[in-house]
């Protein structure tokens, strides 16, 4: 059921635009700024549904949107079970005017209505600047529209003590051999857990954090690969070879104490905070873990009692460096059927700014979806990644049901259950 959320910003969320041409990814152009193109005594009421329980990274944007329109309000509502209920909720009698969308929908027939709802947001005579925004993680559809928007991105890393690294005089590893090097001289220090992560489950396991943007390397240019994976054949078992060894390495060598990891019960408070306890260098998690940390230093003893400084930087799987899986986190959709379309539009093209998107992503916690990342410090490592060494989803084309198979047969042989060779034998057969 919708649970109501009065936030006249929340719905800048969802108000993302994008203007492109067909699949052509958009081109670094110079921004020009916002600049309003209706009425500044336009009133209206908008209505805009998420699965998130609160947006208040949004309450700072909209009060600058109703700078240029103050009788707009917006309203925001959380939708329950929000995946399964937003088709119901589209075709409904109060739909909402903007609402969150993911790229993983796309092209399954049990989200067909979040996509059939949405504008064409890469339609030219919207005036949208897609430029800001970093064209791999923005959709490709068959058709070359684009129903969604990026407005968060996601990513794999490691959070990482800082305090820790000077204090013993190392630096942050920036390739595999490093990172073994640290591991060891962190160890040697007296430190049992050189890097720590979450390893009850495999979707968001350390293991999986590791190894996926490294698998995803090793078949990114490969187009006959990749089409053997989606369509689960028992011979494309093979390219997973590469990782499966990797993983085996990293944890021959020590960097992880696997038992101690075992300890902790989730992926998001219990990494945070045992993070927080000030004794681990470094912490395996994604971008979505990192945007719960400013609001758990508080919550954390330890901490207040010794705050340290930290960040989010990639793992680095291979000798050649670090690959920065680039991911979209959130995206939003215009109901092209609202009747306040014209507004809802004005607000993406407000939105879709540089400065916009990293203060909205930076409030939040979480990466922004834009060119620039040096905005904000807790992600600035990722900027710093070469741009052959950044790949998307999004561009590569695994399919979800491919990547099911890759975590199910990396998990098992991480944790011991079947071989290397029993795991690629078993490629398309795994259940999740």
């Amino acid at each position: 059921m919708m649970r109501k959320m009065a936030c006249k910003i929340l719905a800048v969320f969802m108000v993302l635009g994008l203007t492109a041409c067909g699949t052509e990814k958009p081109k670094t152009t110079a921004e020009k700024g916002f600049s309003p193109s209706l009425e500044a005594s336009s009133s209206c009421h908008v209505k805009i549904v998420g699965g998130y329980d609160n947006f208040e990274a949004l309450e700072a944007e909209f009060d600058r949107f109703n700078e240029y329109y103050p009788n707009v309000e917006l309203v925001y509502t959380k939708v329950d079970d929000y995946a399964n209920m937003i088709g119901t909720v589209l075709d409904g009698k109060d739909a909402p005017d903007l609402y969150v969308n993911y790229s993983w929908m796309y092209g399954r027939d049990q989200y067909k209505a979040s996509i059939d709802h949405a504008e064409n947001l890469a339609d030219p005579s919207l005036g949208m600047e897609l430029g800001c925004i970093r064209g791999n993680i923005i959709l490709n559809t068959d058709d070359g529209t684009l129903p969604m928007v990026p407005v968060f991105s996601n990513t794999y890393g490691m959070l990482v003590n800082n305090n820790l690294f000077e204090k013993e005089g190392l630096s942050v590893p920036t390739t595999y051999q490093e990172l073994v090097k640290t591991c060891e001289t962190f160890r040697e220090k007296g430190y049992e857990n050189p890097i720590m992560g979450f390893t009850k489950k495999e979707t968001t396991s350390l293991y999986t954090l590791t190894i996926y943007p490294f698998f995803c390397s090793t078949i990114a240019n490969d187009a006959e690969a990749v089409k053997k994976l989606n369509t689960l054949d028992s011979s494309a078992g093979g390219y997973l070879r590469p990782s499966l060894e990797k993983i085996t390495q990293f944890l021959n060598d020590g960097c992880a104490n696997i038992e101690a990891c075992g300890q902790i019960e989730n992926n998001y408070d219990a990494v945070i905070l045992r993070f927080f306890e000030g004794d681990v260098p470094m912490m395996t998690c994604s971008g979505d873990t990192v945007s719960g940390t400013k609001k758990r230093e508080s919550r954390s003893e330890a901490f207040i009692a010794n705050p340290f400084q930290y960040t989010f930087v990639p793992i680095p799987m291979s000798d050649e460096g670090a690959v920065f899986l680039d991911m979209s986190n959130l995206q939003f959709s215009v109901n092209k059927d609202s009747s306040n379309l014209d507004m809802a539009n004005e607000f993406m093209r407000f939105l879709i700014t540089t400065r916009e998107l990293n203060e909205m992503a930076k409030n939040k916690g979480l990466m922004a979806p834009t060119r620039d990342l040096t905005f904000n410090s807790m992600y600035a490592a990722f900027g710093a990644v070469p741009e052959s060494r950044i790949l998307s989803p999004e561009e590569i084309g695994l399919s979800d049901d491919a990547v099911i198979q890759f975590r199910q047969a990396l998990y098992r042989v991480a944790t011991g259950e079947l071989s290397i060779d029993e795991a690629i034998a078993r490629y398309g057969s795994f259940t999740q």
